[in-house]
């Protein structure tokens, strides 16, 4: 057998070549006389290759039912095409069919689904063009993550997914047990001897892991149970979360500028093709705004500078801005692109609307904490010093009505050898769709879980 060639490799050929074998999935087919035309797409590029079939080739009978949607190999001659825009296509010399797909009920054919359609095929919307090329740039920018925090001497460790601890204090987590639903729940019964949950956040592992290892972080799934329907919430989304040691919350905010630039120029360089498919169908001005992303410095403003912004700019809010309330999405909006013109990292906000372990600053109203925000995305990123004092710690734990017994082994990193660290978390998916100006979370996760859905 010979080897398989990717038709994104094949397309990049300076010249023909004999015997190539390539498999995909046809897109569709033209009959001529004495002719077929297959258009075939492997999943590897946007791109489809032609591949013709006369009906002198010892291929021609194997042609029978193929269609739209079935699966083949060929092999053939890669020749100069005489076609309007493709250099290469294939003399197919033989034909190997996998698997037909009934054209009377293959739900993919040559016209336009609509997003919510096609997210109640998820199973086969990875062979659209638009869903092939958002999960070709969500493993470009995956693998840029990795590549960014390797070439800055971060380690990846790997968090937790079953937790007794509630990061956020949120408590609107999944509770995982073994026990049967019909009888009263005992927790002193359960698998662990405790409550068990899904987790938030890796942050509290990282933490442990940085006060010993320097600089690491971890980068998969977390699980959300918030009751919402909204384009920016999903219950189980990916997470990237570094941790540092002897750093202060603007060194966090500089290693969160770099990472961003650091993806969208790779992206930018990588999947060119796939992106110009969003600039022109989804998103147009998307690559010329992911140009500018890449190369313009994150403005900063603390928290109360922004207030003081939103509050003088004259605009009439849905959400009155005022000290104590968080940012809504359109203040972010207002402060990227129409104050800063970019990026924005506000920073040092009161200390009743974020996280316990969040480092309280010296006028005890404020918490070291920064939010990163990018246009027409609002945050992207959030993150802060975390709380190094022993005494100042405990008494946040019990300011949000948890008890600091369970979280002995976190304070425990105060009692020996404390050290200033900070830290942030971005949403993968909230990249995937700045990347890609994807408008709802559920069409940048491949099986997206959202209240009431759960399929495949």
């Amino acid at each position: 057998m010979l080897p398989r060639t990717g038709i994104n490799k094949l397309l990049q050929a300076t010249e023909p070549r004999s015997l190539v074998r390539i498999c995909g999935w046809v897109r569709t087919r033209r009959d001529a006389k004495g002719f077929s035309f297959l258009e075939l797409n492997d999943g590897s590029c946007l791109a489809n290759i032609q591949c013709i079939v006369d009906e002198t080739s010892p291929a021609w009978p194997n042609l029978e039912g193929v269609n739209t949607g079935a699966s083949v190999a060929v092999t053939g001659d890669l020749i100069a095409s005489p076609g309007k825009g493709q250099q290469w296509e294939i003399r197919v010399e033989a034909l190997e069919l996998f698997g037909l797909a009934d054209p009377e009920t293959f739900p993919l054919q040559k016209k336009r689904h609509s997003d919510e359609f096609l997210r109640g095929i998820a199973h086969l919307r990875p062979r659209t063009n638009k869903y092939g090329a958002v999960f070709r740039i969500r493993a470009e920018a995956a693998q840029a993550v990795h590549d960014f925090f390797y070439q800055n001497d971060f380690f990846y460790v790997h968090a937790p997914i079953l937790t007794g601890a509630d990061c956020e204090g949120a408590g609107e987590m999944f509770h995982v047990t073994t026990l049967p639903r019909e009888k009263p729940y005992k927790v002193e019964a359960d698998f662990f001897g405790r409550e068990c949950k899904l987790t938030v956040s890796g942050q509290l592992e990282a933490e442990c892991l940085a006060l010993g290892m320097g600089k690491v972080y971890t980068f998969g799934p977390t699980f959300r149970a918030e009751n919402s329907n909204t384009p920016r919430h999903a219950a189980e989304f990916w997470m990237i979360e570094p941790e540092v040691a002897f750093a202060d919350l603007f060194d966090i905010i500089q290693l969160g500028e770099d990472l961003i630039r650091f993806v969208t120029r790779r992206v930018l360089e990588r999947r060119v093709d796939d992106l110009e498919l969003f600039n022109r169908f989804v998103d147009e001005g998307l690559i010329a705004r992911l140009q500018s992303l890449a190369g313009t410095p994150v403005a900063r403003l603390s928290y109360r500078e922004a207030i003081a912004i939103l509050q003088s700019s004259g605009k009439k809010f849905e959400f009155p801005p005022g000290f104590g309330q968080d940012l809504q999405t359109e203040h972010e909006r207002f402060l990227t692109e129409e104050y800063v013109k970019g990026p924005v990292a506000v920073y040092d906000y009161p200390k009743e609307i974020k996280a316990f372990y969040m480092r309280l600053n010296d006028d005890r109203e404020t918490v070291a904490a920064m939010d990163l925000l990018v246009p027409r995305s609002g945050e992207l990123i959030g993150g802060s010093q975390r709380e190094e004092r022993l005494d100042v710690l405990k008494g946040r734990i019990e300011e949000i009505g948890q008890s600091p017994d369970d979280y002995w082994w976190y304070l425990d990193l105060r009692r020996f050898g404390s050290v200033p660290h900070a830290g942030f978390g971005m949403g993968f998916e909230r990249l995937i769709m700045l990347l890609t100006g994807i408008s709802n979370i559920r069409d940048v996760l491949p099986f997206p879980r959202t209240p009431g859905s759960l399929e495949f």
